[in-house]
Order: structure tokens, then C-alpha cells, then sequence
């Protein structure tokens, strides 16, 4: 009895020991890295043949008189990615790129909106340079037809005060972008704006954008990722 014993609690430790290690494993996994150290650029690059990012003060600040984005080096495909955007003042418009297409001078796919105007569509899913506003949808400005069907839905979604208010015209916010498959989530400051599924992309890298206003500075920090 005692030797049964003494095998079944040596199982029972071996098993919980088992257990440890692969929880240990999981949240390891899962572990939240920063993509921007503070200091530098290191592990970011800038595909086109302009266009200046610095760093400052902990910051990222892009500088630009034409549209261009700062990408990762690296790509990803399930993930939960947190961006902090600061607009500059005036006409201004940015985003955060994810799973995105790179190439000499191009950058499109995936990308969830920064909107300084009037229109607030903070938060929306805009596919740039491909089928443009996915969430929401819009005649004239949605090129693929099947995202029209719930034009009056996103719409409607897009005119609630909490959707609308989200966005912190002159000051930080804070992008949450989850990726699970073709599960899309975009949070800007807590609030859910898009929550949809599409399987175009499924992975690539993660990038910024300045909208290519002469003299104005986009800033951003405390950009990391979860991989999931």
C-alpha cells in the first residue's frame, strides 16, 4: 500500500510538473514584445524611396510631403498588435497596417483607420490600395460589391456617439488590432469599431502611416504585439 502510494504521488508530481511546463510554455507564447524599443528603429524599415522616420523622445515621428509607411521587418499572422497615434493638427489622416503587402514603393492590404476629419471613421477597416473601405461601406468609395450589402449596418454602427467619439482628435489613442484566422477586432481607446471576418490576407507584416501632408509630424509609440 505504502509503495502504491509513493508511485502515485510521484505520478501525480510528474504530472503536475508536465502541466507547469506547458502552461509555462503557453504564456511564454503569448508573451506581449515590444516591435518599438524607444530608442531606435531597430527591426522597422521604410520601403520607399522617401519619406524620414526619427525617433524622438520615445516616439516615432514620420515626416513626409508624399503618402508613405513604416513597416516591420518582420511578419505575423495571428496576433493582438497595441499602436499609440498622435495626428498633428489640420487636415490629417493615418493607420496602423496589419498583415500587409511590401513592395519597392508599395505598400497595401490591411488597415485600420485614423480619421482626423469631420467623417469619423476612426477604427474603420480600409484595404489600401486594393478594395478600399471594407467597414465601413460606402457607395462610390467600396470597390468590392459584396461589402455594399450592409452599407445601411456599418453606417448605422459608425453614428453611434461611443463609435463616433472614439478617436481623440488632438491628443494619444490607442489601437488594439486582434487577428485569429480571418477574424478581424480593431479597438480604438476600448471601443470596439470593426469586428468582422475575411480571409484575404492571413499574414504579413505590421506598418504606419503618414499621409503625405508637407510639414505636418505623425507620432507614435508603445507599439507591441501579442502573438497569439
Amino acid at each position: 500500500m505504502i509503495k502504491h502510494l509513493l508511485i502515485t504521488t510521484l505520478s501525480l508530481s510528474l504530472l503536475s510538473t508536465a502541466i507547469s511546463e506547458e502552461k509555462s510554455a503557453a504564456d511564454s507564447a503569448s508573451e506581449t514584445i515590444a516591435l518599438f524599443d524607444g530608442k531606435t528603429l531597430k527591426g522597422w524599415k521604410n520601403p520607399f524611396d522617401y519619406g524620414d522616420a526619427t525617433v524622438v523622445d520615445g516616439e516615432i515621428h514620420l515626416l513626409s510631403d508624399k503618402k508613405f509607411f513604416l513597416v516591420t521587418e518582420e511578419s505575423f499572422d495571428d496576433f493582438e498588435v497595441t499602436v499609440d497615434i498622435h495626428l498633428p493638427e489640420g487636415q490629417a489622416n493615418s493607420g496602423v497596417m496589419f498583415r500587409a503587402n511590401v513592395e519597392p514603393n508599395k505598400v497595401f492590404g490591411y488597415q485600420a483607420e485614423c480619421d482626423g476629419s469631420d467623417r469619423c471613421w476612426s477604427g474603420g477597416l480600409y484595404d489600401e490600395g486594393r478594395r478600399g473601405w471594407v467597414w465601413p461601406s460606402k457607395e462610390g468609395r467600396t470597390k468590392e460589391k459584396k461589402f455594399l450589402a450592409y452599407e445601411k449596418e456599418s453606417q448605422a454602427h459608425f453614428a453611434k456617439p461611443e463609435v463616433k467619439g472614439a478617436l481623440k482628435r488632438n491628443g494619444w489613442n490607442t489601437y488594439k488590432i486582434t487577428c485569429i484566422g480571418n477574424h478581424i477586432k480593431i479597438e480604438v481607446n476600448g471601443v470596439v469599431t470593426t469586428d468582422l471576418k475575411d480571409d484575404t490576407d492571413a499574414s504579413g507584416p505590421i506598418g504606419i502611416q503618414h499621409h503625405g501632408e508637407d510639414g505636418q509630424t505623425y507620432r507614435f509609440r508603445n507599439i507591441s504585439i501579442k502573438k497569439l
